[in-house]
């Protein structure tokens, strides 16, 4: 049984796969409580099958907001392979605020740089994901 401890909430910045209706949406469904779309300063990157953000300030990168159970990190941190502060991190998970509405703060994964990869011009995976084809799985 379950302890009846309270139930604290986060925002979550998505912006690739982790998309309602994208590869893996499912991963926090669950946790999901609210969304609303959002935006943060940075350029999207396309690796294949995902993208990576970084916080460069050059652009706008789409997505959305989530508000999740604190529950939510550890799948996402397994998922983004974040292992903490100053380790060998696939992604840092770092706090940010909306580049239009900055009371609206959060938890977004990002990388420090582009890793060669094509900028995604209108910083949006969806629209970007689309043009490639659909799916590319």
């Amino acid at each position: 049984m379950r302890s009846h401890r309270c139930e604290h909430k986060l925002n979550v910045f998505v912006y690739g796969t982790l998309l309602p209706g994208e590869a893996n949406y499912h991963v926090i469904a669950p946790y999901v409580i609210d969304s609303r779309p959002g935006s943060v300063r940075g350029s999207l990157y396309d690796y294949g099958p995902y993208p990576g953000l970084v916080l460069d300030g050059e652009g706008l990168a789409a997505g959305e907001w989530l508000t999740v159970s604190e529950e939510a990190l550890d799948p996402l941190d397994e998922l983004e392979g974040y292992y903490g502060p100053g380790q060998d991190n696939e992604y840092e998970r770092v706090y940010v605020a909306d580049a239009v509405n900055p009371q609206l703060s959060g938890w977004v994964y990002v990388w420090n740089d582009s890793r060669g990869c094509p900028r995604i011009q209108d910083g949006s995976w969806r629209d970007h994901a689309r043009r490639k084809g659909g799916s590319s799985e």
